[in-house]
């Protein structure tokens, strides 16, 4: 049975399509949305720790930024590009061996495309980004980080059947608008709680001095950075 709308005005179907659309762009493209299912914002710990995750790598300040973690008896997830992976393993090897963990950030990074593939296309970011760590040497990865935060309705259903969950933050560093170190870190820490999600970049001028000003600021506050165990994660 067909059903017809009755609009008294070019005005009222604009409104309609804008409503419609943005029912479909809103959990699109808000990163921290689970309109189109779970999306890991926080982690329950009743002690005094956040989690700090750091995108796009691996990059060339890698080792310094993993040296820095160590020194300062801090671990991270690095959210990692597999074509990045593949073209420096030894890199991969020198994330894990220091106790911090590597996670999928997806294989090329579309971040202009990536909330508008198709099943296809998702499928071969997610799995050949899991393939490029798994071959350098890491651990199948079972958390997954959009590019830009954003998905679609096809996302949610390939992570589970892979076992994966996806992953966003609580608190972002904006450090790519920013370049002032100590804002960058200011943005990320002031106000943190335990159990939050903090988002920061590698492979940027700032980067380590960036996240050396965060780990700083972590101290000051007394909070520990930490990897959480996947059970712990809302």
């Amino acid at each position: 049975m067909a059903i017809a709308l009755a609009f008294h005005s070019p005005a009222e179907a604009l409104l309609l399509l804008f409503l419609s659309h943005m029912l479909i762009l809103y959990p699109t493209l808000r990163p921290r949305s689970a309109w189109w299912g779970p999306v890991v914002t926080r982690f329950r710990t009743p002690r005094q720790e956040v989690w700090l995750t750091i995108d796009d790598g691996p990059t060339d300040d890698t080792a310094e930024i993993v040296r820095l973690l160590t020194a300062c008896g801090a671990v991270a997830t690095f959210f990692v590009k597999g074509r990045l992976a593949a073209e420096q393993p030894e890199l991969i090897a020198l994330i894990t061996r220091a106790g911090n963990k590597v996670a999928n950030h997806s294989a090329t990074h579309p971040s202009g495309t990536f909330w508008c593939l198709g099943p296809a296309g998702l499928a071969k970011e997610i799995d050949d980004g899991n393939e490029a760590i798994v071959r350098s040497g890491g651990q199948s990865p079972h958390w997954f980080r959009a590019p830009v935060g954003m998905k679609n309705p096809w996302v949610h259903p390939l992570l589970d059947a892979r076992g994966m969950r996806l992953i966003a933050w609580s608190r972002r560093a904006f450090d790519s608008v920013r370049s002032d170190p100590e804002k960058i870190a200011r943005s990320l820490t002031r106000g943190a709680r335990p159990g939050d999600i903090l988002l920061i970049h590698q492979g940027r001028p700032t980067s380590v001095a960036a996240i050396r000003a965060v780990l700083a600021a972590l101290e000051h506050a007394g909070l520990s950075p930490v990897v959480p165990d996947d059970g712990s994660l809302t």
